[in-house]
């Protein structure tokens, strides 16, 4: 059972339209042309295929206890409180309207759909192709067609036309119960868009999840980050939620600063994050199997090892886990 906690919200990012960002931004269609005309990407070091082999693991979803298995670009496997979520599940080949053109994947998920353990919540964090994936939410709600699908605001009627049976729309900050595990929305930098007439008609977000918020000594918290620029007033996070367990947060889709800062943060702009949100532990998210910017696929870790120091930021092959503990995460 659900129930959502309408809660009265700080409505300056409403629009009379659409939505808009705390710190306004926009994409002039002459640097999105710029950016087009300029792009160069480079293979990572090896090749695909070494990367491939370097960055694929054998996924065990047996493994005990609450957990997070990273199963590729934004999709992650989370099992919490014995409930079973996906974020953002993206599992077809392309990110694109068609499936015969657009960004190819470069790296199979660590799962398919029919392999899955029966899901009991989606959660999706915006609009654009590499977050929301008609295919895979059609396989998903062909399988599972109870599962609840969590969505940011202007996008439930969507999910509905889909064939979705349970979709709950919220706004930032508003706060809804799943199967006693709290989902909250929270602000994110970013846009929205699946076409041209579109643009941020439908909100974006990130998504807090807590399991015993009643018992403040027992509650583990997760933060799927979703898709962000950096913004000073993503700090409004950590005031309501004072320590984040594991926080899962996209270093990849960065190059080049000059059109992509606004709208996607870079490994360094993510330890910041990681430090200013006071997360005890992190997984790297939205890197390694789509080319939607200019780094190579192997960049991003490669940049976020070279400056996380002792932090407890985990890079993870595809396929791999990490356990949802209070203060000290332990990697399996």
């Amino acid at each position: 059972m659900s129930k959502a906690n309408k809660i009265i919200c700080d409505q300056s990012h409403h629009k009379k339209k659409g939505f808009d960002n705390t710190e306004p931004f926009s994409i002039k269609l002459t640097d999105a042309l710029r950016w087009r005309l300029q792009r160069k990407v480079l293979p990572p070091q090896g090749g695909y295929q070494a990367f491939i082999q370097n960055w694929l693991s054998s996924i065990d979803i047996s493994l005990s206890g609450d957990r997070v298995w990273w199963i590729g670009h934004s999709t992650t496997l989370i099992k919490l409180n014995e409930q079973w979520i996906l974020t953002d599940p993206v599992f077809s080949n392309r990110v694109s309207p068609v499936q015969f053109i657009g960004p190819k994947r470069r790296t199979k998920p660590a799962i398919t759909i029919d392999n899955l353990p029966p899901i009991n919540v989606v959660v999706i964090s915006h609009s654009h192709y590499d977050h929301l994936d008609f295919n895979s939410i059609q396989q998903l709600i062909t399988r599972y067609p109870q599962l609840t699908i969590l969505v940011p605001l202007g996008l439930k009627s969507k999910l509905l036309k889909w064939g979705a049976k349970q979709v709950i729309e919220l706004d930032w900050w508003q706060s809804t119960n799943v199967n006693g595990i709290t989902f909250t929305a929270t602000p994110a930098k970013h846009w929205s868009n699946r076409g041209a007439f579109d643009v941020n008609k439908a909100l974006w977000c990130g998504w807090v999840m807590q399991t015993d918020i009643d018992k403040p000594l027992s509650t583990k918290t997760v933060y799927f980050m979703g898709d962000t620029g950096y913004c000073a007033s993503l700090k409004k996070i950590a005031d309501k939620f004072k320590q984040i367990d594991l926080a899962l947060i996209p270093i990849g889709a960065y190059a080049p600063r000059w059109f992509m800062q606004s709208q996607h943060i870079d490994p360094q702009q993510a330890l910041q994050l990681y430090d200013e949100l006071n997360c005890q532990s992190a997984i790297a998210i939205h890197w390694g199997a789509f080319e939607l910017a200019d780094e190579p696929l192997d960049e991003p870790p490669t940049l976020l090892n070279s400056l996380k120091g002792d932090r407890s930021f985990h890079i993870l092959k595809i396929g791999d886990s990490l356990a949802i503990n209070q203060l000290n995460n332990e990697l399996k």
